[in-house]
Formats: C-alpha cells, structure tokens, sequence
C-alpha cells in the first residue's frame, strides 16, 4: 500500500535457504515524540504484534513524506521479500517488542515468496475526524500521509476489498491524547472568496463539441458517444433552457433511442444507463418518457428489476434484489429511480431499498453496486446523487441526513472536494455534484463555497479539467460544473419555453484543437512513440536493461521487466532496446543489488518455491521474439513449466497448490493464465490440459472469472481477459463458448468514458487488458475497443506516460504505462511476435547515478513509477489476490482509487 518515493534503505542482507537475501530497512530514525504529533501537525503509525503476544506500538512522524518513512521515521523496521524486493513489506519490528526482533519471524514465514492472503501485514488508515479504519487504495511507498491522521499496520487475513480484518482498535484509541481531533465540516464552512461559473462560455465549449450540432462524436471512434450527448443536454439545459441547440441534440437521442437505450435489442431489459438518461432527458424538457422513440422507458426500467442476486444462480446482470438489470454502478440505479420519480411512476420500493442500503458507516454512498458484507467506502459525487434521489423519494430522512453530514465533513479548507481518501488534488465533477446536494439539502454556504472553488478551474476556453490547475479541458468535469455552476441539478432541472432568437452560432472562441500525437493506425489511441519513449529512458530502464522495485535499490523488478518487453514487442517502435531486455534476461539478468540477484532467483526455478507463474510469464518472453524457452536464462523453461502443474492440492500450512491443474505458487488466475499460454505456444497441449480444465471450472455464470487462487467469489475484468486470451488458444468449442461468455461480460462492464473498473478505480490498466480480450472478436466489439482506446489516450501524459487511473491522482506510472502500450496495440498475450532480426546486442546505458557495472546501482526511477511484483500491470490481479491496490503492501507506484467506483482487486503477483 504505498506513497512516493522512499528515504534511502540500506541493505542489511539476511541469507535464507537458497542463499538468495532480504532487503531491510537501516536502524530506524529516532522517532518524534507523540505528543509532537496532533490534529494539524504530523502523523501517527500504529503497528499491531498482538499475533505474538505484543501491544500496539505507536510511533509519531512531524515530516510527512510517504506511508513507509512513516513507518520508518516512527521508529519501525521492515524487511521485504525475496522475489518482490524491499517495496513489500513482510516483517515489521520495532525496539520496544522483543528488543526489536521483527515479526513474522522466520520460522513462521520465509518472506522467500510473496505472503498469502490470510497471514500478511495490511495497511489502513484514519484522516482526521474519520471514527473508523478504511484500508489503504495506496501502498506505503505511494501515499503521502496527512496532518493529523493515523496509520495502522495490522497482521493477518483480510478479504477482498478490506472488508474483514481491520484493526482491533479504533482511530481514536492511537490518536495523540486518545482521540478529540477536530472533525472538519461539522464546524463553520470554508471561508473562501465568491465566485461564479460562466455557464454561458461552459456551454459555447459544450456546444463545440457536438458535430453536426447534436451529438458528440470521440475522435477516432466508430460511432457516436450517446450518453456523452445526453450529458451534454443535461449541461446545455441547465446553461441555456430549452434552445434550439438543446432540442436539435434531444431529437438526435431520441432518433437513436434503439441503440442507446436497448443495445441488446428491442424486447430485451433495457440498459439502465442509456433509457434512465433518456427518460431524463425528455422529462427535463418536458416531453413524456413513455413514448420516446416509440418506447414507454419508464414501463421498461420498472419492468426489469432484479428478484435476485447471482446466488440464486439464474440472474444475470443482478448484484443483489432490487437492482435495475445490469445498472452496473450506483449511478445507473439512482438515475433509474430519478427517472421514474420525475415521471410519476412510483419506483418499485425494493429498488429504492438498494440504494439506501448502498450507503456506508460513514454516511458516504459507493458508486459500486456492492452486495451486503462488501466493503464499503463512499465517495462525494455518489453521496451527492443518491442524497438527492432519496430525498425526492422520501421515506429515508435519517439517510439523507447521514449523507449531506459525509459532504460537510469531505469538503476541504478551500471549498473543494478530492476523488478519494489520500488524494491531494481537488476534483471538479466530484466539487460540483457536492455543490448540487448542499445547495438543495439547504447548506448554501457551502454549495457557494465549492462552487467559488470550481470556479477558480475554468479554463480560458470556458470548459474544466479533471482537477485543480489541468488546463486541457474534458466534457465530463464541464457537465458536472456547468450544472452546478446554473444553481440545478437532475432532480429539478428543467427547460424554459424555447426562444426562437437564440444564437446557434459556434462560440465566439472556438475551442482548441488537440495536438497531434502520431496516433496508430486510425489515430484514435494513445501516442505509441512517446509511450515508448518514456519506458525506454535511462531514469527508468535501469542501464537500458531492467526496471527497479524501488528507487535507488538496483533491486530488479523483473516481473515489471518483461512487462515493459511486451509492451515494446507490442509497438515494435524500439526494437534495440527491447533486444536489451531480452539478451539481459536470457543471460540471468544479475541486478544491482547486494549480492545481485537474478531472474532465475524470481522464478524460482530448479527450487523448493519454483513459482509456474513466473515461469510461464519469462517462457512466453522468450516466446513472444522468437527465442527458445527449453534454453532461456540457462534453464529450461517449458521442463520446469510442466513439474510445476500441480497434481492435488497441497495440505495447510503447505500452500504451494491451490488444486489438482494449478500452477505451484499461483495464487491468481492471472498467473494460471501465463502459464498456460506459454505451455500452448511451446506445443506442451498434453501437459496444458489439466491447468486448461482448471482454468474452465473457475468461471462464473456470468462469463466473469474471479481475481484468486483458490476462487472467492468475486469478478475481475483483468483476470477475465487473461483467461479468454488463454482459452482462445485451445481451440476446441468449450473454450469457444467460455471466451464468447468472457467478452460479453467484460463489455458489460465498461464505464461511460470508455474505462474499465480496476484495482486503481477507473483503472488504465483494466481498460488495457479489456481492449486485449474484446480484441480476440473485433468486429463484435468494435464500439467497445475504440471507447477504451480513446479512453488510454486520454490518461496519457505529456511525458509519454500514463496514469493509473483516471479518477485518480494524476502522474505518469511505469506500470501502468507498460500495459496501457500492449493494451492500444490490442494484440493478445497468446499471439504476440515480435521478430528482433537486424538488431544488434545493446551495451549498458549508463547515468549519472549508475555505479558503471553491469548490474547496476540504479538510480532510482522518479516521479510515480512504480512496480508491483511479477505483475503485468497495477490492475487488480493479483499476487495472492486481495482486491486492492493497496495489497501490495510498500510497491513503489501508486494505484489511486476512488473504491467507491470498483471492486479492488490486488495488485501484482507473478502475472
């Protein structure tokens, strides 16, 4: 779980079995005083040995930098593992326990491979004011903590998703003087200075995106963005009332009802997400939501309820009783009941229910239709809406209560509101749809006082970024400000008489266009060339050869490593130094650290903790540009593959198989995947069968397959791609049948802007892997895979790298940037070639802050690049499968998440 960069480790070495070494931490700093640490200053860590008969242990940092020299500066030592390096944090100690020794010992665990689900230290945190634990959406290298907040550390299982497992004590009980911290927004509001949105200039940016004047149309897509359009009715709405332009862009929708509102076909349940913004639409202007397009949308929404969860095994498209079929997203449920409320139809009361009962502890409400048990972390925009629905419902006063106190409490110093617990930036849709729910909930003060904030963000052009100081500026944050900014929101707004004299020019200022970018192919992507370009410059590529697990430790990230190769074999855009790569793998690839370690010491092979997925991850590099895995990196790869396909599951506390079919020391899907595809493309079908079969029976009804090994029940579009990648190459009907399921369920689960739901939020990685899978039928998902592909565009940086989420805090990430290139090329993992004939063996590249000898010092990769162990990219597949980005304990790289918008799924693991 993570923040930034990391003070400087030395390495203690501690040889265990293979004669392979731990990195830990040097002596800890001398703590601060407690005392030294209160409400507004500093930050207080609190780590749990009561597993060994221990107390809790405070510690107290007054300069705050990340989540590890928290730890650190608070007097505590950390030991990582061995194959996912000093980032992981596997042992914890501190002075006063045990005269230091850190725990677990190595009796009770080696910390040789990455630690299992059940026995692990999990990360949690408190901000100031929060009465409860919410588990980190960070690593520790990652986050920056806050004044006044507290930190847990806390050994053993925790679910997916943190839901279990949290601390046995509460914020207030390690807080400096035992709680009493000011808890900001129940006091006076945010004194800031007035302002106000120009929701004219708003709407001309608007209005300059329509082609032909009436729908937007995403550069490079195959079709037009309707529920983009529709949003931007809502704005020009609130801007302008009922103009020509308005009624030009509700004829469009209206004319493309079919497509919108029932992409499954007439007769069918229609999508919630397209007919509840219909209805809306029409009802806004004052037309009838039962005959729009010739459908009765609100006889259609009322009509397919859910009666059921999936644990009645026949409900596809339902996460619990009271769903709106296949609503997906809290969003799409509550604009389903608006849409019914505001057509006097009364909603069906169990659908009201559900989204009262999608509100969390805190008063918060998750974007994720979560079932009873999930964890549940609210976010500012969500709250807003729901607030909003359930008080034009009625019947929920103590709910909306709960709510409107989550929003004064959210809202920062400055008016603004951030997209998550631990995010620095403010965010201005989440700003704006708080300012709709306090304006009409009664806290005018405050609704001003964000909206003076929002205010502050509009760009020369008239629209808004996604945060505070973005100067490029995106339809969504503009429709949020905009309707905001007009004093409204979807529960009131409505549209004057039309004025005939209303300007249909375009604004006076057109808006700018993009820059060129060299985009593949029909230029709707991402810029290949300076994708590849970042991933390939000194400060990351450590001596043009491998990627570092944390800034400055020459500890090589070799899972990561053959992340950036694939990427590289996917663009072709810098053949010489994918070479590199590859001919420093096959040759051992002996890092920088002390002693140096090498690729084979991550894989295991030849060893006791041979892990299959790791291998079946180098094999298929080998694979991928024409090299023999039977001889890479001096071993034989397929052979070692083949011993390691489990023949029953081991018995506790042995935890190499999980079952009879999987892979040793595989603990996702994700890892089951790689060594599959890399026993198919080396002719090993008889030795592939049995994880084949295995694979087969881990997938859901629903077409979803789950994040872990052994399965527990949840859905992961990451792992789901993967394992349809695997499958497409068994080509037997089966396998057919189970990759058509896969993609289906995968375009189900894509967001409006073209995103994926991922460990990271609204997750580049996701998105990546799902334009992977929906490419195996292209033709099928054309739409899908040109949406998630504009939407990797729009998260690439001005460095050439890429974001981790896009609801997150923004900054390239190595990572994620590595799967964002292999996703935009669409090629599967199963069929990737890369031929490097006319290359040439590449000499080390040496830096500055290079020692000068093969391995390398390292210099420290900068800014938010990051890794995860053996991962292929931050996404929520895992190592051993905790939902969350966060898992990954102290992984150099961030992977923001607003949790209430996706099922965390864990990081990283030999992917």
């Amino acid at each position: 779980m993570a923040a930034r960069l990391l003070s400087l480790l030395s390495a203690l070495l501690l040889t265990v079995g293979l004669g392979t070494a731990l990195v830990t931490t040097a002596a800890p700093a001398a703590a601060d005083p407690i005392g030294d640490c209160t409400a507004t200053r500093g930050a207080v860590v609190a780590v749990d040995f009561g597993d060994w008969g221990g107390d809790v242990v405070r510690g107290c940092d007054t300069t705050l930098t990340t989540g590890m020299d928290l730890l650190h500066d608070g007097g505590f030592t950390t030991t990582g593992t061995v194959h996912d390096g000093p980032g992981f944090i596997c042992r914890i100690g501190h002075d006063s326990f045990k005269g230091g020794a850190q725990h677990p010992t190595p009796a009770d665990e080696a910390c040789q491979l990455t630690p299992p689900a059940n026995a692990y230290w999990s990360y949690w945190l408190a901000p100031v004011g929060q009465d409860h634990w919410t588990y980190s959406p960070l690593g520790a290298l990652s986050r920056q903590p806050k004044p006044g907040e507290v930190e847990a550390w806390v050994f053993g299982p925790t679910d997916i998703g943190g839901g279990s497992g949290q601390p046995g004590f509460t914020p207030d009980d390690v807080r400096p003087g035992g709680g009493g911290d000011p808890d900001p927004g129940t006091s006076t509001p945010p004194p800031v200075e007035p302002g106000t949105v120009d929701t004219d200039a708003a709407a001309g940016w608007l209005t300059g995106r329509l082609k032909d004047g009436d729908h937007i149309f995403d550069e490079g897509a195959e079709g037009p963005n309707h529920l983009q359009t529709a949003e931007t009715a809502f704005a020009l709405a609130a801007a302008k009332g009922r103009g020509a332009t308005f009624d030009k862009t509700k004829a469009y929708l209206t004319a493309h009802t079919a497509e919108f509102a029932y992409p499954r076909g007439i007769g069918e349940a229609p999508d919630p997400k397209g007919a509840a913004r219909l209805a809306l639409v029409a009802e806004i202007a004052g037309d009838d939501p039962r005959d729009v397009g010739g459908h009765d949308l609100l006889a259609d929404l009322a009509a397919n309820v859910c009666v059921a969860g999936p644990e009645s095994g026949s409900t596809p498209g339902c996460s619990a009783k009271g769903d709106f079929t296949d609503a997906g997203t809290t969003e799409a449920q509550a604009l389903s009941v608006l849409a019914l409320l505001r057509g006097d139809v009364k909603p069906p009361a169990e659908t009201v229910s559900r989204l009262a009962a999608l509100q969390c502890a805190t008063g918060g409400v998750t974007g994720v239709l979560i079932r009873p048990g999930e964890n549940c972390e609210g976010d500012a925009a969500t709250t807003a809406l729901v607030a909003l629905v359930l008080e034009r419902a009625g019947g929920h006063d103590r709910a909306v209560t709960k709510a409107l106190d989550f929003l004064k409490k959210s809202q920062r110093d400055d008016g603004g509101y951030v997209a998550y617990v631990g995010s620095a930036a403010g965010d201005v849709a989440i700003t704006a749809a708080a300012s709709q729910a306090l304006r009409a909930l009664g806290d005018v003060t405050r609704a001003d006082a964000a909206m003076s904030w929002v205010s502050r963000q509009q760009n020369d052009d008239g629209g808004f970024g996604f945060e505070e100081a973005m100067t490029e500026s995106f339809l969504y944050p503009t429709v949020h400000a905009t309707i905001g900014g007009a004093g409204t929101n979807l529960v009131t707004l409505t549209t004057k008489p039309s004025e005939p004299t209303e300007p249909t020019d375009p604004p006076t200022t057109p808006p700018p266009t993009d820059p060129a970018t060299d985009p593949p192919g029909d230029g709707a992507g991402p810029d290949l060339k300076k994708g590849t370009a970042y991933l390939t410059a000194p400060a990351r590529l450590k001596q043009g050869r491998y990627y570092e697990n944390m800034a400055g430790s020459g500890f090589a990230d070799y899972g990561l490593t053959i992340d950036g190769a694939f990427a590289l074999a996917a663009t072709g855009h810098d053949n010489n130094a994918l070479r590199g790569i590859v001919d420093f793998l096959d040759g051992e690839g002996e890092d920088g650290s002390t002693p140096g370690r090498t690729v084979n010491d991550w894989t295991g092979v030849g060893t006791t903790h041979a892990a299959g997925g790791s291998i079946g991850k180098a094999a298929l590099l080998a694979e991928t540009v024409g090299r023999d895995p039977r001889d890479f990196a001096g071993q034989d790869l397929v052979a070692a593959l083949g011993k390691a396909v489990c023949l029953a599951p081991s018995q506790a506390p042995d935890r190499r198989c999980a079952a009879k079919g999987a892979y040793a020391y595989a603990p996702s899907v994700f890892s089951q995947t790689l060594g599959i595809m890399a026993q198919l493309r080396a002719g090993e079908q008889d030795a592939a069968a049995a994880p084949i079969a295995y694979l087969k029976g881990l997938q859901h009804d629903s077409g979803a397959w789950p994040s872990l090994v052994p399965p527990t029940g949840d859905s992961e579009v990451d792992s789901t791609a993967m394992a349809a990648m695997a499958l497409d190459l068994v080509k037997d009907d089966e396998a057919a049948e189970a990759v058509d399921q896969a993609l289906a369920w995968i375009a189900g689960e894509q967001l409006p802007d073209g995103g994926f739901p991922g460990a990271s939020g609204n997750s580049v990685n996701s998105a990546a892997l799902a334009v992977q899978g929906l490419s195996l039928d292209a033709r099928k998902y054309g739409d899908e895979i040109a949406a998630a592909r504009k939407f990797l565009a729009a998260q690439q940086n001005g460095d050439g790298g890429f974001n981790v989420a896009a609801d997150g805090q923004p900054g390239s990430d190595v990572r994620a940037s590595t799967q964002a290139l292999s996703g935009a090329v669409g090629t599967s993992f199963g069929t990737l070639v890369r031929d490097l004939t006319g290359t040439t063996p590449q000499p080390p590249i040496v830096t500055p802050d290079d020692s000068g000898d093969f391995g390398g010092s390292g210099g420290g990769t900068g800014g938010n690049d990051g890794s995860v162990p053996g991962g292929l990219a931050s996404t929520g597949v895992q190592l051993w499968g905790l939902a969350l980005s966060a898992v990954l304990l102290s992984l150099v790289g961030w992977g923001t998440v607003v949790l209430a918008r996706s099922r965390r799924t864990a990081a990283g693991g030999p992917r």
